[in-house]
């Protein structure tokens, strides 16, 4: 069998059955005249590199791509998946926590705890990440396959054929401006934390001592009815928090708006966290005594240096905050 025979059949076998004779046919013809009257070895192989690589020309007859994902769908692709990802693997991660403190009976230790979040975490953040990455995938092979349009010019976001119109949306953001999906999920994630110890505390905060079973937990911090009370404004803060990363994430950069947003927040939260610590009632008078007794002061004297120290520390950490996100709004 001659070059040329071999290279059809190279192409054919790529493609369904029922084409393969009237494409053979039209290669033959298309080959012949590309050669000249008289030519030799060489003369077919200039003509079958020109033709180039069976499986690219094949690709060119089939009404359905070989790859699975082409030029005209990835970049669209790419950047659903970039947004995806992080939205998913916080929901997933807050909802673990939950799941995983509602069934919580109290019994074990701080660190195992900590261990079994984090482990868990990061286990359940692979499995939404494979999940989103397939789900996705699949979706776009099926709209590549659907597609009837031959051209394969990338679309952009707008998934219409890209025009120097669209330059006129590209918005240039300064690196130190820019808010990273990395800075939002630590956001959530320390928002699922907090409000994880908030409705867990007489489970999770207080005095643990060391046996040979490890550490034990034998005295809560706070009293959990007082932590209650507060409940419906506490899940407002939770939403608001919420709410702002996924501003922030949807923005991509700190803006005027951006950080209007982030001084209500702030605001807001630093002055229920004030109401809520400044409650009387609110630590277990057990653990104070406990705590004066292991300080050397008066019960009195550590609940002023309690209070006073963490009220201190949410009024500086919400002064810096608030001033760094208009610092980083303001950057050209």
């Amino acid at each position: 069998m001659n070059l040329t025979e071999i290279y059809i059949q190279e192409v054919t076998r790529r493609l369904p059955e029922k084409n393969r004779e009237d494409i053979a046919l039209e290669l033959r013809s298309t080959i012949g005249d590309m050669l000249p009257d008289d030519y030799n070895e060489d003369d077919v192989k200039d003509v079958l590199e020109k033709l180039g690589n069976p499986a690219a020309l094949a690709s060119g007859y089939r009404d359905q791509p070989m790859h699975l994902i082409g030029p005209r769908y990835f970049d669209v692709y790419i950047s659903l998946l970039k947004m995806i990802i992080p939205i998913a693997a916080v929901v997933a991660v807050i909802s673990m926590i939950a799941e995983y403190f509602i069934g919580f009976g109290g019994e074990e230790a701080i660190l195992n705890v900590v261990i079994t979040i984090i482990s868990e975490g990061i286990w359940r953040i692979i499995e939404v990440g494979i999940n989103v990455f397939f789900w996705l995938t699949l979706v776009f092979a099926i709209i590549e396959r659907t597609d009837k349009g031959k051209e394969q010019y990338p679309l952009s976001a707008s998934l219409k054929k890209w025009t120097p119109e669209d330059l006129k949306t590209v918005i240039y953001i300064p690196k130190k401006k820019a808010i990273t999906k990395l800075e939002v999920f630590g956001y959530l994630m320390w928002t699922a934390i907090w409000a994880t110890f908030y409705f867990y505390a007489n489970h999770l905060l207080g005095v643990y001592e060391g046996g040979g079973d490890g550490l034990r937990f034998v005295m809560p911090a706070f009293n959990q009815d007082v932590l209650l009370r507060y409940w419906p404004i506490v899940l407002v803060v939770i939403a608001l928090e919420i709410g702002l990363g996924l501003y922030k994430l949807l923005k991509g950069q700190w803006t005027k708006k951006v950080a209007i947003f982030h001084t209500i927040v702030e605001l807001f939260a630093t002055v229920v966290s004030i109401v809520i610590v400044s409650n009387p009632n609110l630590m277990n008078q057990e653990f104070i005594m406990y705590m004066s007794h292991l300080f050397s002061t008066s019960t009195k004297q550590f609940e002023i240096w309690i209070v006073g120290g963490v009220i201190i520390i949410f009024v500086v950490y919400a002064a810096i905050s608030i001033f760094d996100g208009f610092r980083k709004a303001r950057i050209r």
